[in-house]
C-alpha cells in the first residue's frame, strides 16, 4: 500500500508526472495487505492545485467504480460519494491500478480542459461585469453632476427671481422717494422765499441791535466801574466776616473756659440731695422729720441745707420721759425738697452736661437706698409724660440741641451710647438682644489697645445715636432687660449698678480741632445695710452676698474719691468693677456730681442718715482742675 501511495504524491506535482510514474514502475501486479474479502482499494489522493471542479470530477469517477463483493458497510453519518454521470468507462479489474490511474489521468485532463474553458468564460463574464460596473459608476457620477447643476440652476433661478422682486420693490421705493423729494423741493423753495423775507427783516433788526449794543457798551463801562467798587466792598465784607468768625471762635473758646471756670468754682465734685415725695399708700411722716432751711438770700434762694430729726427710743431721761429727737444737719451744693420737679433738677445740671461737649469727662451718680427715687431721677417715671422724663433723656436732648447750634460754627459731633449693669461684680449688657438677652458673665472691661487709657466693655453693644427717638428705644430695651433680671434674681435691678455711657466726639474741620469725652449717668445699687438679726436661709444668703458686693463697691467708690482728693499716688480703681469702668471719669480731668436720694419716711431714717453721711464726706472732697480732652 505504501508503494502505491508514494507515486500518487509525486503525481500531484505536475501534469507529466503520470507518464514518468508508469515508466519507472514494473508492470507486475502489486500485492496488497488487504484481505481478499474486502476487495476495495483506497482511493488515490487528488492533486491539491486542481480546485473545486477537479475534486468534483474525481469524486464522480470514483463513484462510477463498482465496489468489490466484500466492501465494508459505510459508517453512519458519512455521506455517500456522488455517482458519476455520463458514459461509464470499461470495467477494469481491481488489481489493475495502473489502468485505473490512466483512466483517472485521462478524466483529469478532460476536467482540466473543461475547467480552463469555464475559467475563460468566467474571466470574460467578469470583464463584462467590470465594464458594466464602470459604466454604471460613470453614469451615476454623471447623474449626480447633472443633478448638482440642476439644483444650482434652480437656486440661481430662485435668486434671480428674488433679486427681480427686490429690484421691483426698490424701483417702487425710488419712485415714492422721488415723488417725496419733488414735493420737498417745492416746500423748500417756498421756505427759501420765506427765509429771504425773514433775512431782510433780521437785517433791519440787526441794525437796530447794533445801535442798542453801542448804547449798552457805554452803560457797561459805567457798570464795570461800579462792579469794581462792589468787589472792593465785598472783599472788605469777607475780611470783616473772617475777622468776626475769628472773634466768634475766640468767644466760643472763652465761653468754654469761663464755663469750665464756673463749674470749677462750684466744685469738680458736687453733691445734690433730693428727697422724694410720699407715695400713695405710704404713712405720712411726722411734722418736722425733715427740714429744708432757706438759703442766705431768703426763701427765694435755693436751699442747700437739710436737717433730719431722729428719736432714739433707747435713750430717755431719769424721770422716764423720752429724750428729745436728735437733729442732724447737712450741707450740700443744692437740696431739692419733695416738691421739686424733674425739669428743676435738670436745669441745675444742664451746664455740667454741656461740659461733656467741651471735652471734659462728666460723671453723675444717683446714690441712696432702694426705693429712694434713684431710677426715677435717672430714667424717669412710667408712661410718656414729658414732665416725668429723667436725666438721661433730658441730657441727650440738651446735647443734641447744643450740637446743632454749634454746627453753624463748623463743629460736628457724633454720639455712641452703651448701657451696662454691674451685679455681684459681674458686668452685663442691658442692650443685648437675641440669644444674649438676659445672660451675663461674658462682658469684661478691657483697654482699647496697648498703651491706651481708654476702656471698653467687651461683647457689649455700642450704638450710635443722633435723635431722641433712638435714645428712648435704648432705654426701653434696657428697662425690659432689667425687668426680666429682677423677676429671676429677687429684685436684681435694685441690687445692681446701672451705667449709661455716652461717648462724645467733636471735630472742627476748618481749624483742625478735635475733642472727645464720655458722659456717664450711673444709677447705683441700694445702699441699705443687712439686718444683723435676720435668719440666714437660702434667700437671705443670696441677699447677704448681694449686700456685701454692693457695700464693697460703694466703699471702694468712697476710697477712690478720697484718694483723688488727697492726691495719693495709688488710687484703688481695680478694687471694684464700678470704679475700674469709671476711672477715666473720676480723675483730675473729670467733673463729678452725686445725687443722694433719701426717703421721706421715718421708718427709713437710719438708712437716710447713712446716705447723708456718705454724701457729706464726698462733698468735702476737692479734686484738681479739670482739663479738656482736646487734640
Amino acid at each position: 500500500m505504501e508503494d502505491v501511495v508514494e507515486p500518487e504524491k509525486k503525481r500531484t506535482r505536475g501534469p507529466g508526472t503520470a507518464s514518468k510514474f508508469a515508466a519507472s514502475q514494473p508492470r507486475a501486479p502489486v500485492r496488497t495487505t488487504v484481505p481478499p474479502t474486502q476487495g476495495q482499494t483506497a482511493a488515490p489522493k487528488l492533486p491539491k492545485k486542481t480546485g473545486l471542479r477537479c475534486s468534483t470530477a474525481v469524486a464522480t469517477v470514483l463513484k462510477n467504480q463498482k465496489p468489490g463483493p466484500a466492501a465494508p458497510a459505510q459508517k453512519p453519518g458519512t455521506a455517500a460519494p456522488p455517482k458519476l454521470e455520463g458514459k461509464k468507462p470499461s470495467k477494469r479489474p481491481a488489481w489493475d491500478l495502473k489502468g485505473q490511474l490512466c483512466d483517472l489521468n485521462a478524466e483529469l485532463k478532460c476536467c482540466r480542459e473543461k475547467t480552463r474553458t469555464l475559467d475563460q468564460e468566467n474571466q470574460q463574464l467578469r470583464d463584462q461585469l467590470r465594464e458594466a460596473q464602470q459604466q454604471a459608476t460613470d453614469l451615476g457620477a454623471e447623474r449626480r453632476t447633472l443633478e448638482g447643476e440642476l439644483s444650482r440652476v434652480r437656486a440661481q433661478a430662485e435668486q434671480g427671481q428674488q433679486e427681480l422682486g427686490n429690484l421691483s420693490a426698490h424701483v417702487l421705493e425710488l419712485e415714492e422717494r422721488l415723488s417725496t423729494q419733488e414735493s420737498l423741493v417745492e416746500e423748500l423753495q417756498k421756505e427759501q422765499l420765506g427765509l429771504q423775507e425773514e433775512r431782510r427783516g433780521l437785517a433791519t433788526r440787526l441794525e437796530e441791535q447794533e445801535k442798542r449794543l453801542q448804547a449798552s457798551e457805554a452803560a457797561l463801562s459805567g457798570s464795570q466801574a461800579e462792579v469794581a467798587s462792589l468787589r472792593k466792598e465785598t472783599a472788605a465784607q469777607v475780611a470783616l466776616l473772617a475777622e468776626r468768625g475769628e472773634r466768634l471762635h475766640w468767644l466760643e473758646m472763652e465761653r468754654r473756659r469761663l464755663h469750665n471756670q464756673l463749674q470749677e468754682l462750684k466744685g469738680n465734685i458736687r453733691v445734690f440731695c433730693r428727697v422724694r415725695p410720699v407715695l400713695p399708700g405710704e404713712p405720712t411722716p411726722p411734722p418736722g422729720f425733715l427740714l429744708f432751711p432757706s438759703g442766705p438770700g431768703g426763701p427765694s434762694d435755693p436751699s442747700t441745707h437739710v436737717s433730719l430729726f431722729r428719736s432714739d427710743e433707747r435713750r430717755g431721761t431719769l424721770s422716764g420721759v423720752p429724750a428729745a429727737p436728735t437733729r442732724y444737719d447737712f450741707s450740700f451744693d443744692r437740696v431739692f425738697p419733695p416738691g421739686s420737679g424733674q425739669d428743676e433738677v435738670f436745669e441745675e445740671i444742664a451746664m455740667l452736661v454741656q461740659s461733656a461737649l467741651d471735652g471734659y469727662p462728666v460723671c453723675i451718680f444717683a446714690y441712696g437706698q432702694t426705693g429712694s427715687g434713684k431710677t426715677f431721677t435717672m430714667e424717669g417715671g412710667p408712661g410718656e409724660d414729658p414732665q416725668m422724663e429723667g436725666l438721661i433723656p433730658r441730657a441727650l436732648r440738651h446735647l443734641f440741641s447744643v450740637a446743632q447750634e454749634l454746627s453753624s460754627q463748623g463743629w460736628t459731633y457724633s454720639f455712641v451710647a452703651s448701657y451696662v449693669e454691674i451685679y455681684n461684680e459681674t458686668v452685663r449688657d442691658l442692650l443685648a438682644t437675641g440669644t444674649r438677652k438676659g445672660q451675663g458673665g461674658d462682658c469684661e472691661i478691657r483697654r482699647v489697645g496697648p498703651g491706651s487709657e481708654e476702656l471698653t466693655v467687651t461683647n457689649a453693644r455700642y450704638v450710635p445715636v443722633s435723635c431722641e427717638g433712638e435714645v428712648e428705644a435704648l432705654l426701653h430695651l434696657a428697662r425690659q432687660n432689667r425687668a426680666v433680671a429682677r423677676t429671676a434674681q429677687n429684685e436684681r435691678s435694685s441690687r445692681s449698678h446701672s451705667v449709661f455711657q455716652l461717648q462724645i466726639s467733636g471735630e472742627h474741620a476748618g481749624r483742625g480741632l478735635q475733642c472727645g469725652a464720655p458722659l456717664n449717668l450711673v444709677d447705683l445699687a441700694g445702699s441699705e445695710r443687712l439686718d444683723p438679726g435676720l435668719a440666714f436661709g437660702p434667700g437671705e444668703r443670696e441677699r447677704l452676698r448681694e449686700t456685701q458686693a454692693i457695700n464693697s463697691s460703694l466703699s471702694t467708690l468712697g476710697l477712690v474719691i478720697m484718694a483723688l482728693s488727697n492726691k495719693e499716688s495709688h488710687v484703688p480703681y481695680r478694687n471694684s468693677k464700678l470704679t475700674y469702668l469709671l476711672q477715666n471719669s473720676l480723675g483730675g480731668s473729670a467733673k463729678m456730681l452725686m445725687f443722694v436720694n433719701i426717703s421721706p419716711l421715718e421708718e427709713n431714717a437710719s438708712e437716710s442718715l447713712n446716705s447723708l453721711r456718705f454724701a457729706s464726706k464726698v462733698n468735702q472732697c476737692v479734686i484738681g482742675t479739670a482739663q479738656a480732652n482736646r487734640k
